[in-house]
């Protein structure tokens, strides 16, 4: 084990609380077009989905509403919790459609919202199409007109809550986002966007615990699964990433006091194409925040970029960056069992703090390449260890 210069070289257990979902023949039935919702498209459905969500909120029973199929043309939904229903299962085998007008929504921070839910599913072979696309251009055209863009589906401070089986397509930002919430379970999702489309991140998670993310394609112009501050108890497994910019930690360190990231697990994953594999990165500038015990096991590299970076020195157009010094703290982060091909001499970068080196980092069984030749690994600030066979040669 040593500290490096900067230089060249060619089991967490996690309980997870389930969410029982009773057979839909003892609950209680809300269909949205029994609320007056336009299977059509040609008219706005809004107040017919909130009046049946706020039907399904306020009974007694367990609850359960359909949106059959066709397709819904809707705008800003925000579905408020603190309901009698002590489960509400919601199957959407439509297409709900946002506002041809991006500008509609582009002035909400969230088109599908829920805040402060429990026992909340969502489930079936639908979808959500946000348009992106035409705000994807203004953005483009680098007009100062241009709204930010909506998340397509955000959940925050809640709990027990599952997403099975649905499709996004063309978020104007995020696709999904998690936010303050505890148990939640992502499995059979598509994630679709343009692999230039901007700040589409396909599934994002902060301050949340006890988070699955299960066997979900995400192909988008962003990170494929962003992994914010506060973080904790994170499984992902079996996901396909590509076009986009890999799974990321972060970014960290945007503010000076900020919850670390811990116990980490992604597992089973390929990435074709992607800008990053598996990323870790942090803004160079104070912060309380760490990162620790994170584990990537049995990934693919198609074609990647960066497939496997650390970096703790991103500062953006040079600004706000004190010193260029990052205070997060990287310790016992392990890799195990990465293979594929990189598109770039370097396959491995780990670029840490001069103030807080990255301590506690292994490579076991990594067999990456460069052109059917070896490639590279650099390595700057950081203490590790490296088991069985590495390629390329590491610089720990």
């Amino acid at each position: 084990m040593k500290l490096s210069g900067c230089n060249f070289h060619g089991v967490i257990v996690i309980v997870f609380v389930m969410l029982s979902i009773s057979s839909t023949s003892a609950m209680t039935n809300f269909n949205v077009l029994n609320f007056g919702a336009n299977p059509i498209g040609r008219t706005d459905s809004t107040d017919s989905f909130l009046k049946a969500w706020n039907a399904a909120c306020s009974t007694a029973d367990s609850t359960f509403i359909y949106v059959p199929k066709g397709r819904y043309l809707v705008g800003s939904l925000a579905f408020k919790g603190q309901c009698k229903s002590p489960q509400i299962i919601i199957r959407i085998d439509g297409t709900i459609v946002a506002p041809s007008d991006y500008g509609v929504l582009g002035k909400w921070e969230n088109w599908v919202s829920f805040e402060r839910v429990s026992g909340v599913s969502i489930i079936g072979q639908g979808a959500f199409d946000a348009k992106g696309p035409s705000l994807w251009a203004c953005k483009a055209s680098s007009s100062n007109s241009c709204p930010l863009g909506t998340t397509t589906l955000r959940f925050t401070n809640s709990n027990n809550i599952t997403i099975n089986g649905l499709t996004s397509l063309n978020s104007q930002m995020f696709h999904i986002a998690v936010n303050g919430c505890q148990n939640v379970q992502i499995q059979g999702v598509k994630i679709i966007a343009a692999g230039d489309s901007p700040n589409t991140d396909g599934i994002h998670v902060q301050l949340s615990t006890n988070v699955e993310i299960f066997n979900s394609s995400i192909k988008t112009g962003d990170d494929c699964i962003s992994i914010g501050p506060g973080t904790k108890n994170l499984w992902i497994e079996q996901v396909t990433c590509g076009p986009g910019h890999g799974i990321s930690i972060g970014s960290l360190a945007k503010d000076l006091k900020e919850e670390g990231v811990q116990n980490v697990i992604v597992k089973k994953t390929i990435f074709s194409g992607t800008q990053n594999g598996l990323r870790i990165k942090s803004w160079a500038r104070p912060s309380s925040g760490f990162v620790q015990g994170v584990r990537f096991i049995d990934s693919v590299m198609r074609n990647v970029q960066n497939p496997i970076v650390i970096d703790q020195n991103y500062c953006p157009h040079s600004e706000n960056c004190p010193g260029q010094v990052s205070g997060i703290k990287i310790k016992d982060i392990r890799y195990e069992n990465i293979r594929g091909t990189s598109s770039t001499p370097i396959a491995i970068k780990f670029d840490c703090s001069p103030k807080n080196p990255c301590t506690e980092i292994s490579l076991r069984n990594v067999n990456l390449t460069y052109l059917d030749k070896d490639a590279q690994s650099f390595c700057c600030n950081v203490v590790g260890k490296v088991f069985d066979l590495v390629r390329p040669n590491s610089c720990l």
